[in-house]
């Protein structure tokens, strides 16, 4: 592959790959893009052809009946080549801006589908937002893709129909009395001068290839000025900022982005490239490539000063060559332009390639009408990617359905961790855990996340309806989502919203969307939770930013609600948790202590007494 790497081919196989995968999105541009290419490049050599034919019959025979045919097909075809090619550009645009929105398609159902693991890896997001920067500043990257390949066929339909219209230039012989000028006929002078046309193409390409190579060495700096553009540039409508710009005048370190020399101003990278060596690479290769016409221009004159041809069959090979030109010209363009792109384009294939190593399992979850589950942690340890230390280590539990398990600790002892695992959004490196004494990872992956219902510490609503939000979808029973809202305590205030369940949350996308508090926002998502209707129903400190004591309620009336369900709650503050069956105390990644509220404040000596103690004095209710 290393070897393979910098040639056409491979640069030709990367594009390839990418019209595959747009195609899978944007299926009409391409067939559009073909019959584009191949109308522009005809189109004119059409016109050449019917003006030399008229020409021609002007020059000599003056034939009024055939004249007035050659017009009118002339016309006629030209025309409607105009006609369709105008239709076909307008088509292509429009579709070709569709599919700069669809695209995202590509990286979105990457993302919905890659493991946990990989997407919460900083340099998973790190890599997409290169790939995002690229398109932004120049447009490399798989969007460039459509353009090489109508530019492509536009240019080997345009060289073959450009060849089809001058090869009697070289075959038609000077007649033997035009004296010295039958040296046109010699082989090797026909040779010479093709040697002489593919040295000029081949030294116009390079001079085009070094002029957009001049692009990816200022990849970098414009890649960096565009994420700076991109924060900076829009900063002062971030409505979460705008306070702390106001009290602290942040808008002069903004201005010192733009007060200066930037990416993208006329000192800069860009600016001086085009200045230098980019704009004399681009100027040279257009210069060297008219040469061709030119060389055309004097051996076509020659050979009709011979006699052999008249001024139409001048006037064709003379309007061909000039085409065939600009046909060669756009050839060697796009071969540098590939080159280009395609270390972009290994960027993009590099994410849409990141496998899932997660092993998918292929069990189904037993449907309990009992709802009779066991789960058990056996000698369980973990680390995060990357990290040193361990986030859990020998972690060993038994657990089952219909009970309340509360995980306690202080911040960074392991609880979120522990519930990360028992969802299987990571997999432990070392021990087991065991759903009804078999090991999880043999589950089949989704089947298994449908037992869990979660309301993480820092879960997310979205900018649609309020059902929408509860159920996940834009089509739902509307009576279970009412019920769960009701449960979740946020009756009185879904009977208050104006449009009910389809009152859209805030207001990003309408003027209309309510905004709701905190407090409301958690109620809604413990609905959503209950809606899931699923066996484990987890509360990962969501209520974070409350009160002890407002914590200590929501928990209290979210255990008179699950019902049937293994209910597990997750806080550093101990006296929500007090009710459950069983309290698991973690520090340091570790269980170190289990048992019920009674029996582990009995341990005077132990962390959970050590830690009801110091928190006494914030959840303590004062007595009148």
């Amino acid at each position: 592959m290393k070897k393979e790497k910098g040639t056409v081919r491979y640069a030709l196989k990367m594009h390839l790959r990418a019209a595959k995968e747009l195609h899978t999105i944007g299926p009409k541009l391409f067939p559009v893009s073909v019959l584009f290419s191949i109308v522009s490049a005809l189109l004119p050599y059409v016109t050449v052809f019917f003006s030399a034919q008229i020409l021609k019959e002007l020059a000599l025979l003056r034939r009024a009946d055939v004249l007035w045919k050659w017009v009118i097909a002339g016309v006629l075809c030209s025309g409607l080549c105009a006609v369709l090619k105008a239709f076909l550009h307008q088509r292509y645009e429009t579709l070709l801006d569709d599919l700069w929105g669809r695209k995202e398609l590509l990286f979105a159902r990457k993302m919905f589908s890659l493991d946990y693991a990989d997407m919460d890896k900083q340099e998973t997001h790190d890599l997409r937002a290169q790939i995002k920067e690229n398109e932004n500043w120049s447009g490399w990257g798989l969007m460039r893709t459509p353009d090489i390949c109508k530019l492509g066929l536009s240019g080997i339909v345009g060289i073959l129909s450009g060849i089809a219209l001058t090869v009697s230039l070289f075959t038609t012989p000077v007649p033997e009395s035009a004296g010295r000028l039958t040296v046109l006929n010699h082989p090797v002078f026909v040779l010479v001068l093709a040697l002489l046309m593919v040295s000029v193409i081949l030294l116009a390409g390079w001079f085009n290839l070094k002029s957009i190579a001049c692009w990816s060495s200022a990849s970098e700096d414009s890649t960096m000025g565009n994420r700076l553009f991109s924060f900076f540039g829009f900063i002062g409508m971030k409505k979460g900022r705008s306070a702390d710009i106001r009290i602290y005048q942040q808008q002069k370190l903004v201005s010192a982005y733009w007060n200066g020399r930037t990416a993208f101003s006329t000192d800069g990278p860009v600016g001086r490239l085009a200045r230098g060596p980019l704009g004399i690479y681009s100027g040279l290769g257009v210069a060297v490539t008219a040469l061709i016409t030119g060389f055309v221009y004097v051996f076509t004159c020659l050979k009709a000063w011979g006699g052999a041809f008249d001024v139409g069959a001048v006037t064709q090979y003379v309007g061909a060559a000039t085409a065939l030109a600009t046909s060669l010209f756009e050839l060697t363009e796009v071969n540098g332009i590939m080159k280009t792109n395609t270390p972009y384009l290994e960027k993009t294939f590099e994410f849409l390639d990141i496998p899932n190593a997660m092993y998918q399992g292929s069990l189904t979850t037993e449907k309990r009408a009992d709802r009779n589950y066991e789960v058990e942690f056996r000698n369980v340890s973990f680390r995060y990617p990357g990290a040193e230390n361990w986030a859990l280590k020998n972690v060993s539990m038994k657990f089952k359905v219909g009970r309340r398990l509360a995980i306690v600790g202080e911040n960074g002892s392991g609880k979120t961790t522990f519930i990360k695992l028992l969802c299987r959004l990571y997999d432990p490196q070392e021990g087991q855990i065991l759903l009804n004494g078999i090991d999880i990872r043999k589950y089949n992956y989704r089947d298994y996340m449908d037992i869990f219902s979660v309301v993480f510490q820092d879960f997310q609503l979205l900018s649609q309806p309020l059902g929408a939000n509860v159920a996940g979808s834009v089509r739902y029973d509307r009576e279970p989502v009412k019920q769960a809202l009701t449960d979740a305590g946020f009756g009185d205030r879904l009977a208050s919203m104006p449009d009910g369940l389809d009152t859209p949350l805030y207001r990003e996308f309408t003027e209309d969307g309510v905004e709701v508090s905190g407090g409301e926002a958690q109620k809604i998502a413990i609905a959503r939770a209950l809606y899931k209707n699923a066996p484990f129903i987890i509360l990962d400190e969501p209520t974070a930013a409350l009160d002890p004591i407002a914590e200590a309620e929501i928990y209290s009336r979210f255990n008179d609600i699950s019902g049937d369900k293994t209910a597990i709650y997750i806080s550093h503050r101990l006296s929500s948790c007090k009710f459950c069956d069983e309290i698991a105390v973690f520090h340091d990644g570790a269980v170190i202590q289990q048992g019920t509220h009674e029996a582990l404040l009995a341990d005077a000596n132990g962390k959970y007494a050590e830690l009801w103690n110091a928190q006494a004095q914030y959840y303590a209710e004062k007595k009148e």
